[in-house]
């Protein structure tokens, strides 16, 4: 039976390059037109509790030398039962997102770059086993450095592997990194011209927590093959302003 793809090997080459930008009105994009930047991070609700971190003056972790690091790092598929502490949970959290400083409501400077410091991600971490929290599935607050609690599905694990296409090593792991894009906070700035700047970004956070696992005896392995159905759902975003654009399980190697 034949398919109709939704792209094509020309239109895929399209979106590689940089000609969208010459297509692009940016004298019409939601900035020039006086609008207010979406917010640099999603509401906490009414009543949640935020857990906070422990910051970079409590880390207590051995020191790596940045060129070993990057010589070092390779994908691991396989994860000892040992869990995360959670001053490690904490450094591979504001090593991919953390901020450094807020200049002003649409540039807050992270610990990656990103167009036009637009960073459109959310992320949200399955703990499977961190020493302090509860296996559950939480989101990462930048601005605070700390999480909260989203929800405790059960078999949490075995969903996140069911929705990474039976990738079992996911379960195995301490926990697992799963990245949202919020299209609009880039789109704000770049219309149409976003989509290959946000996949881009999303390279330089994933490779910064493979940087930060060998620093701390961890190990990942980032994850583009998932259900897109089973994962916004089971993180409980809509698929269209915001939806799963990244994976990578984290444990003991």
């Amino acid at each position: 039976m034949s398919r109709t793809l939704s792209i094509t090997t020309k239109t895929g080459r399209h979106f590689l390059t940089d000609r969208i930008r010459e297509e692009v009105d940016f004298w019409n994009t939601p900035q020039s037109s006086g609008e207010l930047p979406p917010p640099v991070q999603k509401p906490v609700s009414p009543g949640s509790k935020i857990i906070m971190l422990p910051g970079k003056d409590e880390w207590q972790l051995p020191p790596c030398d940045l060129l070993t690091a990057i010589a070092m790092r390779k994908s691991h598929r396989r994860f000892l039962p040992d869990p995360l502490s959670l001053q490690e949970l904490s450094m591979l959290l504001w090593a991919t997102q953390g901020v450094r400083s807020v200049a002003h409501e649409a540039a807050v400077l992270r610990t990656v770059p990103s167009a036009g410091c637009r960073h459109p991600f959310e992320t949200y971490f399955a703990a499977f086993r961190v020493d302090g929290l509860v296996p559950a599935l939480y989101r990462y607050l930048p601005l605070e450095h700390g999480l909260i609690l989203e929800k405790e599905p059960e078999m949490l694990a075995a969903s996140l592997a069911a929705a990474t296409h039976g990738q079992h090593f996911v379960a195995q792991a301490a926990g697992c990194f799963i990245w949202t894009a919020i299209p609009a906070r880039t789109e704000w700035r770049y219309a149409e011209a976003s989509y290959k700047v946000i996949a881009l970004d999303a390279g330089h956070v994933c490779q910064n927590l493979y940087l930060v696992c060998e620093a701390i005896g961890a190990g990942t392995c980032a994850i583009a093959a998932y259900r897109q159905d089973l994962m916004d759902g089971l993180l409980g975003v809509d698929g269209d302003e915001e939806f799963t654009i990244y994976v990578a399980p984290v444990g003991k190697v």
